[in-house]
């Protein structure tokens, strides 16, 4: 069988194994999120924290939830990190710096999972698992709880309520994100990832000396890593260790983990406002963004340009042989269309054009389709943007499912579409003017450039991965990195909720003939068309400088 053929085979296979998840998976989140009943362990932790559940909020009190959890979550995993040398189970590692704790904080907690560190060579137990995993399923479940308060935003009428982040939070993390991560980590136990709390040990000859390897709660860590979307590895390594993750199965495994609950949830979607159709359209729209830069991936990968990569059968610098291109560029599409940063593979090492389809998929803002939580509601943000474009072009006030997307909702929308870019592009232009940053490239010319702006988009679209020739561990990029992060994720959090609260105040709009169908091809047409030309009037002069350069000279 060619490599390209098996390529192709991985993928369908994957479509298939989404697919029969969709509907279940789907409507289970839509049952959670509107339940009113809460289970034992529930109104423990609810307790706990001193909140109730049954209270409705508004999109201020909601704003505040969410960010009092993740400002405590800041605090508590730096201090555990400079804590580091004097808890149990350090494997003799000291505190961690504080740059660099304030960057690994900011990182978890964003749902970035960026690391500039080796994790087998700076974390413990401890802080891998109490402290790097719980943000893994935490981090996420705020996501999902931004997004469905946007979905109740658009199902609701002649209310400000959103629904309670405390219920959400919890619920989406006890509900949804555990169940299913137990049984992935059994998964990839199966397949041979280790879970264990071993210390480190001597594994035998390396280069005329021992090589030492860690042990730890592998597995576990491993399946919240994609599952939620968030990418730290508990190796430098990541997914391309073979701790982390043994065998093409397991590979193969691991996208679909990544890609579950964002495709799912626009099922969820649908179900909750009452109307299928337009999670489909939803969905639709994901789905031709994913497999077209999945093709494209592929394609760069696969074409054999000189002797070298003929006799190597395409670009295999930085891939591992165990996956192979095809494996590699699905996963390397996966993780850069969502929020997750997770690789099996050194980006670093791609094609230049093949850097560039990475670098376009976070800079389309993760929506393809996106983290968890935050890839449905980046999407619906450009669905209101679709619809008050397709207004202007008819004369019509633009209407989206039963609301009208006024003045004020416009402006919520273009304050979240620019906040990211201008995050992305004014650090990177700070870096390269400033000269001690630059000293960090290991590369000269488009691909260093490339490396840098990698980074910061990596930083402020949540993602976490990176072009490995950067050295990201210096005060500059550990301080810059992590604001960016920060306000990547929760700038445009305000937008949303903000946005959420103003539709959920509305009266709905009868539908007429003259209304805009959302739930038609012609109208995902329209919105890919959108995201496509918004993110490429925003970042193509960066891209001509850095991966459009760097693929067209080779």
């Amino acid at each position: 069988m060619s490599p390209v053929t098996a390529g192709v085979l991985q993928l369908l296979a994957l479509i298939a194994a989404l697919a029969l998840a969709y509907r279940p998976l789907g409507d289970y989140m839509a049952r959670v999120y509107s339940s009113e009943k809460h289970y034992g362990p529930e109104k423990w932790i609810y307790k706990a924290v001193g909140a109730n559940p049954s209270a409705e909020m508004r999109w201020p009190a909601y704003l505040r939830g969410v960010l009092a959890f993740s400002a405590v979550s800041v605090l508590f995993l730096y201090a555990l990190q400079r804590a580091q040398g004097i808890l149990p189970g350090s494997l003799g590692f000291s505190a961690i710096d504080p740059d660099q704790a304030f960057n690994t904080a900011a990182s978890f907690v964003a749902n970035t999972n960026w690391q500039s560190y080796y994790g087998e060579q700076a974390m413990g137990h401890v802080v891998q698992t109490g402290g790097l995993a719980v943000q893994n399923f935490v981090s996420a479940a705020v996501g999902m709880a931004v997004a469905v308060a946007l979905v109740r935003g658009f199902a609701r009428s002649r209310t400000g309520e959103l629904g309670n982040f405390w219920a959400d939070l919890v619920r989406g993390t006890v509900r949804i994100l555990l169940p299913i991560s137990v049984i992935g980590a059994l998964v990839l136990v199966a397949c041979g990832a280790i879970q264990n709390f071993a210390g480190i040990h001597e594994v035998g000859q390396f280069m005329g000396g021992t090589q030492q390897w860690n042990g730890g709660a592998v597995a576990s860590q491993e399946v919240i890593k994609e599952l939620g979307t968030n990418g730290g590895g508990y190796f430098n390594a990541n997914s391309a260790h073979p701790f982390e993750n043994p065998t093409p199965f397991s590979n193969l495994f691991e996208i679909f983990l990544i890609l579950l609950i964002p495709f799912a949830m626009t099922r969820t979607f649908g179900r909750m406002v009452g109307n299928l159709r337009q999670g489909y359209a939803i969905l639709a729209t994901m789905g031709v963004i994913w497999v077209g830069f999945t093709a494209l991936m592929m394609w760069t990968e696969f074409a054999h340009h000189g002797p070298a990569l003929q006799a190597a059968g395409g670009a295999m610098e930085g891939k591992e042989t165990r996956f192979g291109i095809g494996a590699s560029a699905i996963f390397s599409v996966a993780t850069t269309l969502t929020s997750t940063g997770a690789v099996n593979s050194f980006h670093s090492s791609y094609t230049g054009l093949g850097g560039g389809i990475q670098l376009l998929g976070m800079q389309l803002g993760e929506i393809a389709p996106g983290g968890v939580g935050s890839g449905l509601y980046g999407m619906l943000i450009m669905a209101i943007i679709a619809v008050f474009i397709a207004g202007l072009m008819v004369g019509r006030t633009p209407e989206y499912l039963g609301k009208k997307i006024s003045t004020r909702e416009i402006k919520l929308a273009a304050c979240y579409i620019l906040i990211t870019p201008a995050l992305v592009l004014c650090f990177t232009a700070a870096a390269m003017a400033l000269p001690t940053p630059g000293n960090s490239m290991a590369n000269p010319g488009a691909h260093g450039f490339s490396e840098i702006l990698y980074a910061y988009t990596s930083g402020a679209n949540n993602n976490g991965s990176a072009f490995a020739g950067l050295n990201a561990d210096t005060q500059w990029f550990n301080s810059t990195i992590g604001i960016a992060m920060l306000l990547g994720r929760f700038l445009p959090m305000v937008f949303v909720l903000a946005l959420a609260g103003s539709l959920a105040e509305q009266k709905p709009v009868p539908e007429t003939a003259g209304t805009l169908r959302t739930d038609k091809p012609l109208y995902a047409g329209l919105l890919v068309g959108t995201i496509v030309i918004i993110t490429g009037l925003t970042y193509f002069p960066a891209l001509a400088l850095g991966p459009l350069a760097e693929g067209l000279a080779s």
